[in-house]
């Protein structure tokens, strides 16, 4: 219980130290990771079942080279190519909106900097520390949250589009 107080106090004083716009990073990072991992699901779990059942109703069909059995054919990949690639443009909005958020970090940090110097003077330099903190830490936070996502957000297009692929081929054509 110890170590789950210890961590709090370090995340707040993390936030404490990078201003609000770290909640926003947060939410933005969870949702995507959500969905992320909802994708991974739904490919590893909900996809396999999906495309042994079109398999096995292109299978039952008596008729598979007719024109109308070509467009059938499309229609059904053209569908699960739709289910896979769901959520996909969510996700890499995200992905793009994440530095932009540590941006408007730095743009509050860089106002608290302005502030102090107005009210202040330029002399009190640990005032000016703590805006410029509040400046830096939020643009960090977006990137790394940026990066996290680029690399899932990348293998999960490539599994999305290897399994259609799969399902092309998993579908003859006579």
């Amino acid at each position: 219980m110890l170590v789950l107080i210890e961590i709090w106090e370090s995340v707040r004083d993390f936030v404490a130290t990078g201003g609000q716009v770290l909640y926003v990073v947060a939410i933005a990072l969870f949702l995507m990771w959500v969905l992320m991992i909802e994708r991974y699901w739904f490919l590893t779990s909900v996809f396999p079942k999906m495309k042994k059942g079109i398999i096995a109703n292109w299978d039952a069909r008596q008729d598979t080279t007719s024109w109308y059995a070509h467009r059938i054919r499309e229609a059904w990949i053209s569908e699960a190519s739709e289910k896979l690639d769901e959520r996909m443009l969510l996700i890499k909005t995200l992905v793009a909106v994440c530095p932009l958020i540590g941006l408007l970090g730095t743009v509050t940090g860089m106002i608290a900097v302005f502030e102090t110097m107005a009210t202040q003077g330029t002399g009190n330099a640990r005032l000016m520390a703590s805006g410029i903190s509040m400046a830096t830490i939020p643009t960090m936070a977006g990137m790394v949250a940026a990066l996290s996502g680029v690399f899932f957000s990348t293998r999960l297009e490539a599994k999305a589009k290897m399994a259609k692929n799969k399902l092309i081929d998993s579908l003859p054509h006579h």
